[in-house]
């Protein structure tokens, strides 16, 4: 049944994620020399779709597109920038959160992946700052609730005002009957280590906390007069920003981030490396990864040169911008069938190369991006299923793919042989938000056969790929089409809802991470919470928020 929410929702048309410095809205990038100032200045009058205004440094998922490009461009084209300083354009607030109209205006489905969205980037902040060195200070110098506090959290030092009116505060849950939609609550206990019994004071206390009992409960980490905030943060971040990677560019530059190039229609996205194909009738999706060419880069200084050419690096974030259109743009696909094309051995030359320049920090940075564009598949919400057949090279990066599918299926014919192979790149560059390898996650019976995959020297056949658990069916050239098509056909059948939480469970086997909390339990709780009436029904706290009438809740704990 609908929300009100979602019957008052507008029309919701297609996102694009694709954008650069030159066409940011709302955020401000500038260089100082060693730190990137990102200032959130979002204007009220550009939301992402009418309907709602973005006062108070309020964002939507179009102010967040612009942070993770923001943070993605620091990474590749400013590697002399070694630490970020997030501050506001607007005086006396760093930011309001999550715009509550927007929310309360949104589809459910929007909303979830809204909140997705922000989770990845929140996570692509800590990641650059774990696996790149480039540290992130908050500077909040005024009012900093919800999603706004919830970004500071990502960061590595947050920096209040000391002014007796500047907060933080989660006021989601006494405010709006809903929860912290981007992990505040679990980075405050698990990466923070605020103790549990104060955060839940903070949490259900809509005006937060302020000053000094903000930085006693570990909440913050440092305050400031307002007359020193100012050049205290700014001094902080240069103190935090460690020294710049070698070699660069002339002038201490990176390589430069072309836009994505698409093209195609409604239901065919054609990228250089990627095809992305759309069933709409049987709800399932095509997509196909072809295979690096001959004259991929063998050294760093061939990869520097080659820059967003390099295949490693062009694929990936073709693959990313269609996973990203596929989550938000096409609700209704289903399952996706992951499929690759190309010389298996070029893709093991790449993977050669990559794990050889791994010291030299844009190969690093392919790495990692790789790394995030793998995770963002794993946690998407669709049946993944890997085709390996005549012509397929699912080998180290391309065979994480087929790894992270909740099935593989591999031809077994004599006359047209199918390979796929392992690299070192799937024995540990690549993890999973959870912090195992694909490998780890799928042989948690017998940690041996990891090691035994990882070991097989040269391509491996479709009996081999069997025996060695690497996919889960070898069906012979005779049963493939219709193995294929019947397992395909009532993947499409099933309830998606059941299939959401049943591949969620089953994914992520195995120990937990605050990366991996944070998205599991925000897939369970707060996709269930954005449907209850208590939150979304005509007296939800979401829906009520702003009007004179109270909220009316349903007091049964189910």
């Amino acid at each position: 049944m609908d929300t009100v929410a979602e019957k008052n929702a507008p029309p919701e048309s297609p996102v694009s994620f694709q954008t650069d410095p030159s066409r940011y809205r709302h955020w401000k990038l500038g260089f100082e020399g060693p730190v990137a100032v990102l200032t959130m200045d979002v204007r009220d009058d550009q939301p992402l779709r009418p309907g709602y205004q973005l006062k108070l440094n309020s964002y939507d998922l179009g102010v967040d597109v612009e942070l993770a490009d923001a943070i993605q461009r620091i990474r590749f084209e400013h590697p002399e920038a070694r630490s970020v300083l997030l501050r506001s354009g607007k005086d006396r607030i760093f930011s309001a959160g999550a715009n509550i109209y927007m929310l309360g205006t949104s589809s459910h489905p929007f909303k979830v992946n809204f909140c997705k969205y922000t989770n990845d980037t929140r996570c692509g902040i800590e990641d650059a700052s774990r696996h790149s060195g480039v540290k992130f200070l908050c500077a909040c110098s005024g009012v900093t609730a919800g999603g706004g506090y919830e970004l500071a959290l990502a960061c590595d030092e947050i920096h209040l005002v000391d002014d007796g009116n500047s907060a933080v505060s989660l006021p989601e849950v006494p405010l709006l009957g809903v929860l912290p939609g981007t992990g505040g609550l679990t980075r405050l206990v698990d990466k923070r280590k605020v103790r549990r019994d104060r955060a839940d004071v903070f949490a259900t206390t809509a005006e937060g906390m302020k000053g000094k009992r903000a930085l006693e409960w570990g909440l913050v980490d440092a305050i400031h007069p307002r007359a020193r905030f100012e050049e205290a943060t700014r001094a902080r971040a240069r103190e935090i920003a460690g020294p710049a990677p070698t070699p660069l560019r002339p002038g201490g530059k990176g390589i430069a981030l072309s836009p994505v190039m698409v093209r195609g229609d409604r239901d065919v996205r054609e990228y250089g490396h990627v095809t992305l194909r759309i069933d709409r009738p049987d709800r399932v999706a095509t997509l196909t990864v072809r295979g690096p060419g001959a004259d991929e880069p063998k050294t760093p200084e061939e990869f520097l040169a080659a820059g967003d050419r390099a295949w490693a690096l062009a694929a990936f974030r073709e693959i990313d911008d269609a996973l990203l259109h596929l989550r938000v743009n096409e609700l209704e696909t289903g399952v996706v069938i992951l499929r690759t094309e190309g010389d298996l051995d070029r893709v093991l030359a790449v993977d050669r190369a990559l794990e050889a320049g791994k010291s030299h920090w844009f190969v690093n940075e392919i790495r990692l991006h790789m790394a995030r564009v793998l995770r963002r598949l794993d946690l998407s919400s669709r049946s993944l299923f890997a085709l390996a057949d005549g012509g397929s090279c699912f080998g180290g990066t391309l065979l994480e793919l087929a790894l992270a599918a909740d099935r593989a299926y591999m031809l077994d014919d004599a006359k047209r042989p199918v390979r796929l192979a392992t690299s070192p790149l799937n024995g540990g560059p690549l993890p999973m938000a959870h912090g195992l390898t694909r490998l780890e996650a799928r042989f948690r019976a017998d940690a041996g056969q990891a090691d035994r995959a990882l070991a097989t020297r040269g391509p491996i056949g479709a009996k081999e790929a069997l025996a060695l658990g690497l996919v889960t069916f070898a069906p012979d050239e005779i049963d493939w089409e219709d193995t294929v098509r019947i397992a395909i056909e009532e993947r499409a059948s099933l309830s998606p809802d059941a299939l959401t939480g049943l591949e969620a469970n089953l994914r992520f086997a195995g120990p937990e991470t605050c990366e991996s909390k944070i998205y599991g339990r925000l897939s369970a709780w707060q996709n269930w919470i954005f449907i209850r009436p208590n939150a979304t029904g005509e007296r939800g706290a979401l829906t009520s928020y702003g009007k004179a009438t109270p909220p009316q809740f349903d007091w049964r704990r189910a």
